[in-house]
């Protein structure tokens, strides 16, 4: 079975490690291209690059994969199937209808849920008490093909984005190693979704949506906390200074509605008490504009916050 692998980020490196420790022949590996980064610009290869490179996998890096030029490419290889992670490129119709066994996706949410780009912190911060992985036969539509396979990974109670990924890239991994073998045999079942999906579209995350909105409930701020942790952070402004809000926890009945949303209650070694919409959120893990992160009770003790300051939706 000749394999060609897209993917592009952390979460679809265990899955591709998973294809070569088994012996499956992956032909050629499919990634975005490399990007400056750092100060110095640095092009950086994609970790789906490195894992190839490091099993010595031929690489190829389209700008576009619709282009013809890549499309005769890949048309040479004549793979079986192919097999996307999180690519990051939308596929043409082109590319699904070439392989044998078509194109199939390792996608992160329990499929109709959370179709689109973000699936792993909005069922963090929407309160979900799973999520998973599910591998669907990719189609012209945004996540909606015919669906495979699936696993379901419980959300702990203190679950953040980046320890929900972590799960769920291993999940896939060995999801896809349950899954091809049947998709070979011809064993597989192919179960169409609903049109409409029980949850909203999952965006792609924005440095923009981390800011707290404190007349809403400590519930949903402590979600999105969790959420958006460690990219791109929660944060509000403390004395027109960014702080990054990286672990806090919810103080039930405490503010009863009777306090202004975002003013400072209490300071003490717990955290420091803010007022929501209802009940108080405490932040007890922070980080200042220009200075590391740390425990809450660390930063109080070289920076001096007092009750009845406001955190706001602004720098001032």
């Amino acid at each position: 079975m000749k394999i060609v692998y897209m993917g592009t980020p952390d979460f679809a490196v265990p899955p591709l490690a998973a294809l070569v420790k088994a012996g499956y022949e992956v032909t050629a590996v499919v990634t975005q291209p490399d990007k400056p980064k750092g100060r110095g610009k640095t092009l950086m290869p994609t970790p789906v690059k490195e894992e190839a490179m490091k099993h010595e996998i031929p690489v190829y890096q389209p700008a576009k994969v619709r282009d013809p030029e890549f499309v005769e490419t890949l048309t040479g290889l004549a793979p079986d199937i192919i097999v996307v992670a999180a690519f990051g490129q939308i596929i043409p119709k082109t590319i699904l209808d070439l392989p044998k066994y078509g194109c199939i996706n390792i996608h992160a949410s329990l499929l109709p849920k959370y179709r689109g780009a973000a699936p792993i912190q909005q069922a963090v911060i929407d309160g979900e008490k799973e999520s998973g992985v599910t591998i669907m036969r990719m189609g012209t539509g945004l996540d909606t093909g015919d669906m495979i396979s699936k696993i379901v990974v419980p959300i702990e109670t203190e679950e953040t984005g980046g320890s929900l990924f972590d799960k769920l890239a291993q999940a896939g991994a060995d999801l896809l190693m349950e899954t091809l073998p049947s998709i070979e045999n011809g064993t597989a079942t192919y179960e169409k979704q609903p049109e409409e999906s029980p949850t909203p579209y999952a965006a792609m995350i924005t440095k923009k949506m981390g800011l707290m909105d404190f007349s809403k409930s400590a519930e949903e701020l402590e979600r999105l906390v969790r959420g958006l942790n460690p990219w791109p952070s929660a944060y509000t402004f403390l004395n027109g200074k960014t702080l990054k809000v990286w672990k806090s926890t919810v103080e039930k009945g405490a503010n009863g509605g009777k306090t202004t949303p975002g003013t400072i209650t209490a300071v003490d070694k717990t955290g420091i008490h803010v007022a929501c919409g209802e009940d108080v959120l405490v932040l007890r893990e922070v980080q200042l504009e220009g200075k590391k992160r740390m425990e809450t009770d660390a930063f109080l003790r070289g920076y001096q916050v007092t009750e009845e300051t406001m955190l706001t939706d602004h720098k001032e």
